[in-house]
């Protein structure tokens, strides 16, 4: 998968995790986690939060959110193609009719996503309760707190009915029968780092969390490679790796995304089957690739269960550097020169002056608020000195200064604590506003043009906004602040990103680089894959899910037809 934002639960929780149902992501498919800081409350709850016996809660007249909200059942439907077809015309090709605009298609200019809520079968909420026992939720609070993704604006007008939690392989496959029997939709959730609005329940339906299958079940330190489960922590993986000389990398720089680091998957299909993508071997040119198929659907064509990554060894030493510019050109310059240079630079980041200023405020320091660069260079002690001397000579030639660097591991992470809380430290100047979180990417050569003319919009913008950027890679991101109770601003937000979207398209760029999909980026899939890409992602989801349960309304754009 592409890699997952990995901005995820940070305000509740320091220990951050990844890996969901099929992206990176985020269900960021791939994506960091970080638990809630209050337990899940497992239990079946009732009437006033109450905990009841399965016997009360099933089917009583009593229990309001056992249904999907009735007085939300005019807005307009936002499932996919397939469903719709499958719901209103023999043909099950067919698609929606595309005389109308629906939700991430073309034109599309709605904030919040619309889904078609039926009534839960009361039998589901009796099997999923068999499977789960006490592992399952109805309460209101926690529901909600699972169909809103965290730090992103998207929203929908419904909540999941159920949350589940299981616990094992087998209870996800029972689970995902259950509901592909009644075709009642199913959202997984992993990462909770879903900014484009992966984890949204439009439709209601059924949340599979996947935080209690979190275990390593298997570590081959000979071959590099470990074998977890989906709900496992980032930070806590790499803790159990340290005394091995390993650890799992989540920088694209270096190491290549979340899809180049997955070796094979275990996922549950729509129909409760079982499938392994691939064997452990570290290539193979056997069969289709299923496992990067997975990896990009975003939880539109199954749930996984079992991950087997590609580890890397601890480096025997590091330096971190820091410089300045006086324009954001001069720094994207030199990003793109340090890796034409060969250089085998382990991270390049590219902070702005807005950005800088945040952190700032929010951290009581007082760094030169100009454009930043922040790089890391790993290898042996006498080649990480190298690498920094040469690449302190290339930011001279490009009006670079205050370059600094550090070996020492205290002092180290205190300069990657910069960037690592660049996004909370953004809310520092404007508390109560909400982000809008973008990013785009385009090949290396371009990166210094698509950053200065975004800047120039954003600069003119009203809004408070900030850029970072993967520097290294040509990924680029951008934080847009606005007030969620002023539409003039959410709008002002929208076009800043479509801008910069369609100036990323226009470099033959994509219009995302980590983030993913969603509902958030649907709307732009036609003009960077063209409608033959799409019609044939539409096949493939119709062949694997054909009751379309799966995350319906995501990743593929409600217009296309086969």
């Amino acid at each position: 998968m592409a890699l997952s934002s990995w901005l995820s639960r940070l305000r509740y929780s320091s220990r951050a995790a990844f890996l969901s149902s099929s992206r990176a992501g985020r269900p960021h498919s791939i994506g960091l986690r970080a638990p809630s800081s209050r337990p899940p409350p497992y239990q079946c709850r009732g009437a006033n939060n109450q905990v009841v016996a399965p016997s009360r809660y099933h089917g009583s007249s009593e229990e309001p959110f056992l249904l999907w909200p009735r007085a939300l059942l005019p807005v307009a439907v936002a499932a996919s193609a397939a469903s719709m077809a499958l719901q209103s015309q023999a043909n099950p090709s067919l698609c929606d009719d595309s005389r109308q605009v629906r939700f991430g298609g073309k034109g599309s200019t709605e904030f919040v996503v619309k889904g078609n809520h039926k009534e839960v079968p009361r039998q589901l909420i009796d099997e999923l309760s068999t499977i789960c026992g006490e592992d399952m939720t109805l309460d209101y609070d926690e529901r909600a707190f699972h169909g809103k993704p965290q730090n992103s604006f998207h929203k929908a007008v419904n909540i999941p009915d159920v949350v589940v939690f299981p616990r094992s392989e087998e209870q996800v496959s029972k689970i995902v029968q259950s509901c592909n029997k009644r075709k009642v939709p199913i959202v997984p959730y992993g990462g909770a780092t879903s900014i484009e609005g992966h984890t949204l329940s439009p439709n209601g339906g059924v949340c599979i969390d996947m935080s209690l299958m979190n275990k390593v079940k298997a570590l081959h330190v000979e071959d590099m490679d470990v074998v977890v489960e989906p709900g496992i922590g980032w930070m806590e993986l790499n803790e159990y790796l340290e005394p091995y000389g390993l650890f799992f990398p989540l920088d694209p720089g270096k190491y290549g995304t979340m899809r180049d680091n997955v070796i094979n998957l275990k996922v549950v299909l729509p129909d409760g089957d079982v499938v392994k993508t691939a064997s452990r071997a570290r290539k193979s040119a056997a069969g289709y690739d299923l496992t990067r198929l997975i990896i990009g659907s975003e939880g539109t064509l199954g749930v996984i269960t079992e991950v087997t990554l590609r580890l890397q060894k601890l480096p025997q030493h590091s330096v971190v550097a820091m410089c300045n510019f006086p324009t954001i050109k001069d720094a994207a310059d030199v990003a793109i020169a340090t890796m034409l240079s060969g250089i085998q630079v382990s991270r390049v980041e590219l902070l702005d002056e807005v950005q800088v200023k945040a952190i700032n405020l929010a951290n009581g320091k007082n760094l030169p608020e100009v454009p930043t660069l922040m790089f890391e260079f790993i290898g042996t002690e006498a080649y990480s000195r190298e690498q920094t001397q040469i690449v302190q000579k290339i930011v001279s030639e490009h009006n670079g200064s205050d370059f600094v660097f550090a070996e020492d591991p205290e002092a180290k992470k205190e300069l990657w604590k910069i960037r690592k809380e660049a996004l909370w430290a953004c809310f520092a100047m404007e508390p109560n506003f909400e982000a809008m979180i973008t990013d785009v990417c385009v090949p290396l050569s371009h990166l210094a043009e698509l950053i200065s003319r975004s800047k120039e919009e954003l600069n003119a913008s009203p809004l408070v906004c900030t850029v970072i950027a993967h520097a290294g890679d040509g990924n680029f991101h951008t934080v847009v602040l606005f007030n969620p109770d002023q539409e003039d601003q959410r709008r002002e937000a929208e076009r800043l990103n479509h801008f910069m979207v369609h100036t990323a398209l226009s470099m033959e760029g994509t219009c995302t680089g980590e983030h993913g999909v969603g509902t958030g980026k649907m709307k732009y899939l036609e003009k960077e894959l063209g409608i033959e890409n799409l019609r044939t992602m539409r096949r493939i989801k119709q062949a694997l899910d054909p009751n379309n349960i799966m995350n319906p309304g995501k990743l593929i754009p409600p217009h296309i037809c086969f």
